[in-house]
């Protein structure tokens, strides 16, 4: 059966509406964000706790009005992507779940704010073209040229932090593909560090292993698959017709925008690429609404519920240089 998007019950739903009530008049203002499906997912990520759901959906809001994540341009990323190291395929796993590509060994940047940038751009990108029925996407992360060299304290800690306090509930599968040994071993010491949820979602598969391959053959079409993923689509990454295809996109939002069209996103709500900013008028204004309400609610045992998960980041520059020691040890990851 299809991962379709969750519906809620009369449990679940009461627990929204606690939150909508929580957010006052701020639901109002932005219909795309505190629509049941966006609260619903803010509301798993903090364990059914409305209270701190509330605080971390008006943290997003606040985040989107300042960082304007619907405003970010191809033209503002092109450099990033020049290579491909992270992008939007052409193509849907079978559930028309959107897919974004990952080569974290093409890295050919040093700039975090940059990195970051091009991955909200594409975090967008991919829940715009969601199917209706769906709200989480699949990550498919190819190992080539990998090394321990491509890890960056300072962009993991900056991307697990934006992805885990603005897009919760947004990963549906990973896919981790021809990781090197080395990575298994730096895996086995991350993984205490990650919700277990979070990584219960990824997978492990070898080109070379074909009882692991079966999972690419559940999840995709082979005939739409990249072959570098061991699909039969000879149409790898190509600069100039992603940034033609993006580009287009683009102009399409914008027109649909100035005449009045309207797209549905994967949150089952009018969407133009989960835009916040446009759907007021004195985004200034509401942006210190807001912030004094975040700011008056603090919940500082929450904080430090968000803060304590990514602690374990400052561990990597640890594990860098222990993990040829384990490597030598023999540990690997079960395929």
């Amino acid at each position: 059966m299809s991962p379709e998007k969750p519906q809620a019950n009369d449990v679940e739903q009461a627990k929204i509406d606690e939150v909508r009530k929580l957010l006052g008049p701020v639901a109002n203002k932005f219909p795309t964000q505190c629509c049941d499906a966006s609260i619903l997912r803010y509301l798993r990520a903090r364990n059914w706790n409305a209270k701190k759901a509330t605080k971390m959906l008006k943290e997003t809001l606040k985040w989107r009005i300042q960082y304007r994540p619907d405003k970010i341009k191809w033209d503002d990323i092109a450099q990033e992507a020049a290579r491909g190291k992270i992008y939007r395929a052409n193509y849907s796993d079978k559930n028309g779940r959107t897919v974004l590509v990952m080569r974290p060994g093409l890295q050919n940047s040093n700039s975090v704010e940059e990195q970051i940038k091009c991955l909200v751009y594409c975090m967008e990108s991919a829940i715009s073209n969601l199917d209706e029925d769906q709200e989480q996407m699949v990550w498919l992360i190819d190992f080539q040229k990998w090394n321990m060299a491509s890890i960056s304290v300072k962009v993991t800690r900056e991307t697990a932090r934006v992805l885990q306090d603005h897009y919760p509930e947004r990963l549906g599968i990973a896919v981790f593909y021809n990781p090197p040994k080395v990575f298994e071993s730096f895996w086995l010491m991350v993984k205490p560090f990650l919700e277990t949820k979070t990584y219960k979602k990824v997978k492990f598969v070898y080109s070379d292993h074909p009882p692991s391959m079966k999972v690419m053959e559940a999840l995709f079409d082979m005939e739409k698959l990249e072959s570098t993923f061991g699909g039969k689509n000879a149409e790898n990454y190509d600069y100039e017709s992603y940034a033609e295809r993006m580009k287009k996109e683009e102009k399409q939002k914008t027109d649909s925008k100035n005449f009045g069209g309207v797209k549905k996103s994967g949150d089952g709500s009018p969407s133009d690429r989960m835009s916040v900013v446009s759907e007021v008028t004195d985004s200034d204004f509401l942006a210190s609404e807001v912030c004094s309400q975040v700011s008056d609610e603090a919940d500082f045992s929450d904080k430090n519920e968000i803060g304590s998960d990514l602690e374990g980041l400052d561990e990597i520059e640890r594990l860098q240089i222990d993990c040829k020691d384990k490597i030598d040890g023999g540990d690997e990851v079960q395929k």
